[in-house]
């Protein structure tokens, strides 16, 4: 390894060009020029003493060094990130950034009126939204508060559960007018289904029963929850929505409520260490308290 210190900023650049897979996509996403990222490659070369990348015309593709240095590089991402939202929090008053993860259902279509309110509250606060299902976030310091479907159990993590989101199978007035609406599980393979693509295990558990709702029989599969709500609100046929966001919908009917529900228990997170910041507290309160009152809607 050469006798060279590297530059943060290479790191950086290299995280990029990783998940870019070339020096010009890598420096739109970083706003510098492709000179400036190819130096910055190079001298991490040097300063390492390993070959990072294999290039080609098709691109840059990582080598087996970078794959090994890339969740070090990740880490030192996060913590880079994490020193300048508490270096920003620091003065008078609740200021700062705040790092929020939630599923794209929830980061979409139940969050932003919370922190809308959160904001006009604490007007110097300012929110950062992941919209992600990882439940490792917290831990890796990548954001400073989750909203999940599940309980955490790390014992570093501050975890209160603010109720549980029920689901239920749910279709457009439209597409029940036209295709009629089923009256038990079987019926509903006659029906066009939305539903998942690839099965997780989260989903295997809260899955209907019904050899029915399996993604053999769907028409629309997608593993974007958002997608799936897109297709149901358009009319495209069957699929399951949180009962409380359908209830904002008059065009949004539910079927088979009484053979078909699930309950998601709902909590927030943050790590301990954050337990003192005023901007994480406020945020965390604000957001147990919200989707409280969301929850109740249902």
């Amino acid at each position: 390894m050469a006798d060279m210190e590297p530059n943060w900023e290479w790191y950086r650049t290299f995280l990029s060009v990783l998940d870019e897979g070339s020096l010009s996509a890598a420096a739109r996403e970083l706003g510098l020029t492709q000179p400036t990222v190819g130096r910055h490659i190079d001298a991490l070369e040097a300063a390492l003493g390993v070959k990072l990348f294999t290039r080609s015309q098709e691109g840059y593709a990582a080598t087996e060094a970078a794959d090994a240095l890339r969740p070090y590089a990740r880490n030192l991402a996060s913590t880079a990130a994490s020193l300048r939202r508490i270096a920003s929090s620091h003065g008078d008053g609740i200021r700062g950034t705040v790092r929020i993860t939630a599923s794209d259902v929830v980061g979409v279509e139940v969050l932003p009126p919370i922190l809308a309110g959160l904001r006009r509250k604490h007007p110097e606060l300012e929110i950062e939204l992941v919209l992600s299902n990882r439940s490792d976030d917290l831990l890796n310091r990548e954001a400073d508060i989750a909203v999940r479907m599940f309980r955490p159990v790390q014992d570093v993590l501050i975890a209160r559960r603010v109720g549980g989101i029920e689901l239920g199978l749910h279709a457009h007035r439209g597409y029940l007018k036209r295709c009629g609406t089923p009256r038990t599980t079987v019926e509903l393979g006659a029906h066009a289904l939305i539903g998942f693509d690839r099965e997780t295990d989260f989903i295997s558990r809260f899955k209907p029963k019904s050899g029915e709702f399996d993604r053999s029989k769907f028409a629309f599969r997608a593993d974007s929850d958002l997608a799936q709500l897109a297709a149901i609100r358009a009319g495209f046929g069957i699929g399951i929505c949180q009962s409380a966001l359908a209830a904002k919908d008059r065009n949004l009917v539910r079927v088979l409520e009484d053979s078909v529900s699930w309950t998601l228990d709902t909590w927030i997170a943050m790590h301990r260490d954050l337990r003192d910041s005023q901007r994480c507290t406020v945020t965390f309160a604000a957001l147990a308290e919200g989707i409280a009152d969301y929850v109740s809607t249902q």
